[in-house]
């Protein structure tokens, strides 16, 4: 018995002298506490985790050199060799902040994204196609955001005090010319480019990337869609026309393809229609698309859009509207995008393509023919650096090769009159992205530009910053200095003319939880040379305009509080004037209203296999020229609000069979858009006017869209 207590004794003894205690504190950055950190001896079972105030302690019975590693969410691992020999180890140890872009703060002032890993989804391909009111239509979905406003006469972008003209589209980095179709006189157009093509969608209302250029007022970018998933067919039977798809899928690519004839000519004819139509629109379109994986982490993409458009139409004169003109136009377009994706390193990227734009317009103005074509060739490489998780770098070069000709028959020298130039621009860029923290990011760059048309050099500085104090809220501040080359028909008058220039001031807080988005956002835009020209007289342009555009945004989107309801409000007030043009003193330009307010509803009807849609869109008045009025007084007359209800339905009959049909104004509201004026008086001393309105009260749409594939649940209804 003696024996067996010794030989316990000393047992006891030998583990004791082989037992090390480890204790200590774990902290961040600040000194706080961190609880709940896991502690342990690499390839053992022994470890802890800290306590409520950030301590810890525990026994191990290893030996030797081992490593002591600690991990907490959202923070770097700590990792510290340790000798392991029976006296007591205490530690201090302050864990550093994981930055965590994902999760973390992002540069949110003047953009709106979606379908981006790094930000939250604010519009994507669905919430575009099914917005009652826009018809699919990129530029129509995007235009119950706020920054815009409802321009109706033309259908296009018009963002925070610019004109149309000031919204540049890209896909995939590489720029497009002229991305609306074609359209009669006072009456809106539609974009080229369908939403289901693409994957993302970044909406800049300003301050966006160095990257881009040639964009006085708002950047749009479309990330196309990579390799398709299965193989399907497409075929949409439209109260307007017809169209059909097929995509075709091997093992590391995907080709798809589709064709589309539009016809509204028997619609105008059931339909009363403003515009005294000869030949109603009608276009045939061709569009394909191949994806092609390259080894391990490259992408080959190309894209190509044909189009070809036709119309004739009467206008009818002001003072007498029995005197008619006959307008003919026909529209031939191409577009080919090529891009390359390919992981360099694991910290290294580089992408590179090239666009081609061609679009002419034929015209005849009572039999007198005119011609119009610009084409552009663009060329971009850059290059993505992670230079550290905190730091990531961009840079790039580009070639910009545009060129225009216009020519017109001269009825009185009875021969063809022509004016043309050719614009090469160049430029370099490069920003980086700084992540001071899960709080705090900083983005600041520069864009280089040469054009060798007027031989100018500019360098423009791009910065913004983001601060997000909590969990969801965050503050976003951003700067930069953009600048475009003027309007073809001022350039082809006068080549010397410099590029238009805007400075934005951006300032924004944004709250967003998983489901709800809470925006407002204030900016004021400092406009210097813009084109003008005294007494309407173009030739005699100048780069002596100027102007300014500031106002407030409010935006918020909620899927959460209405069961199968996802519902969105925006309201924008704008206060802006500019002295440019023709115009004879400053004044509001008339594309601009003060108030625009929108607000988008969708509804899913389960027992039903339906989905309903709304949309109301209000405009404040907007000003226009009335000669009869004296000069000081210019553009101080307002047109009556715009006011809109417009509804879609989507019905699923079958999993792969969709009716869908929408219509627009449901109210029948008369919106007027302006005023046109005789260019000279009547009997009684009077210019008279005309309303411009709506080309009909209501716009209906049918169509029945089949899907046929292996996957009988497949449908069309995110490219409606």
């Amino acid at each position: 018995m003696k024996l067996l207590g010794t030989l316990l004794f000393v047992l006891t003894a030998e583990v004791a002298c082989g037992q090390t205690k480890i204790s200590g504190s774990i902290t961040d950055e600040r000194g706080e506490p961190i609880p709940g950190a896991n502690i342990s001896i690499k390839d053992s079972y022994d470890g802890t985790s800290s306590r409520a105030d950030g301590t810890f302690s525990f026994i191990t019975t290893e030996q030797g050199q081992h490593e002591l590693q600690i991990s907490f969410v959202g923070f770097k691992k700590y990792s510290s060799p340790v000798e392991l020999f029976g006296k007591a180890i205490v530690l201090s140890v302050n864990l550093l902040e994981e930055i965590n872009q994902l999760d973390g703060v992002v540069i949110s002032a003047g953009s709106f994204t979606a379908g981006e890993e790094k930000r939250r989804t604010i519009l994507n391909a669905v919430d575009i196609a099914s917005t009652a009111g826009a018809t699919a239509d990129i530029a129509g979905a995007l235009n119950t955001l706020p920054g815009t406003q409802k321009v109706g006469e033309t259908g296009r972008l018009f963002v925070r005090g610019g004109d149309g003209s000031e919204t540049r589209t890209f896909i995939d980095g590489m720029v497009v010319l002229d991305a609306y179709g074609p359209s009669a006189p006072n009456t809106p157009s539609r974009g080229r480019f369908l939403p289901f093509m693409f994957k993302g969608t970044s909406f800049s209302t300003g301050g966006y990337s160095a990257e881009y250029g040639q964009a006085l007022s708002s950047a749009l970018v479309l990330n196309s869609k990579d390799k398709a998933e299965m193989n399907q067919t497409d075929i949409g039977l439209l109260s307007v026309g017809a169209d059909v798809a097929h995509t075709q899928v091997w093992d590391r690519g995907s080709a798809s393809g589709k064709i589309q004839y539009t016809n509204i000519r028997p619609y105008f004819n059931l339909i009363n229609q403003e515009v005294d139509w000869k030949t109603p629109p009608a276009s045939l379109e061709a569009s394909g698309a191949f994806r092609q994986q390259i080894g391990k982490g490259g992408m080959l993409k190309f894209y190509g859009n044909f189009n070809q458009t036709d119309f004739s139409l009467y206008n009818h004169d002001i003072l007498d509207p029995a005197l008619t003109q006959q307008y003919d136009l026909s529209n031939r377009y191409r577009y080919i995008n090529g891009t390359y994706l390919q992981e360099l390193t694991t910290t290294w990227s580089m992408r590179a393509g090239v666009s081609y734009t061609y679009n002419q317009n034929d015209t005849r103005t009572e039999g007198v023919p005119a011609a119009e074509t610009e084409t552009g060739m663009h060329s971009k490489i850059v290059f993505e650096h992670s230079a550290s998780e905190q730091l990531e770098i961009r840079f790039g070069s580009e070639y910009y090769q545009r060129t225009y000709e216009a020519s017109r028959f001269n009825e009185v020298l009875q021969h063809e009159e022509s004016v043309q130039f050719n614009e090469p621009l160049s430029s370099t860029f490069a920003e980086a992205e700084y992540y001071a923290s899960n709080h705090f990011v900083v983005k600041a760059g520069g864009r280089f530009e040469n054009n060798r048309l007027n031989a100018e050099v500019s360098v423009d500085p791009r910065v913004s910053f983001a601060y997000k104090p909590g969990k969801r809220g965050q503050f976003s501040l951003a700067y930069g200095t953009f600048r475009q080359t003027p309007l073809n028909q001022y350039v082809r008058l006068n080549k010397r003319l410099s590029p238009e220039k805007a400075e934005h001031f951006i300032a924004n807080y944004q709250l967003v939880s998983d489901r709800k988005t809470f925006r407002v956002e204030t900016y004021y835009k400092k406009y210097d040379q813009l084109v003008s020209y005294p007494a309407g007289n173009t030739a005699l342009s100048s780069n002596e305009g100027s102007g300014y555009a500031r106002g407030i945004d409010l935006f918020w989107r909620d899927s959460e509080s209405i069961k199968n309801a996802d519902y969105w409000i925006s309201y924008s007030y704008l206060d802006t004037k500019r002295d440019y043009l023709d115009f004879p003193q400053v004044a509001i330009p008339s594309f601009a209203s003060a108030h625009n307010f929108s607000i988008v509803y969708k509804h899913f009807l389960s027992k039903i296999k339906s989905q309903i849609g709304f949309t109301y869109s209000y405009t404040s008045g907007r000003p226009y020229y009335n000669p009869n009025q004296p000069v000081d007084q210019f553009n101080s007359d307002k047109t009556p609000f715009y006011s809109d209800l417009s509804a879609n339905i989507a019905y699923l009959p079958k999993n792969n069979v969709i009716i869908y049909a929408s219509c627009t104004n449901l109210l029948g509201r008369d919106n007027i858009f302006g005023y046109e004026y005789s260019s000279t008086t009547n009997s009684e001393g009077v210019y008279v006017s005309r309303a411009i309105r709506q080309a009909a009260p209501r716009f209906m749409f049918l169509g029945v869209f089949i899907t046929i594939s292996k996957n009988k649940s497949i449908n069309q209804l995110p490219n409606l």
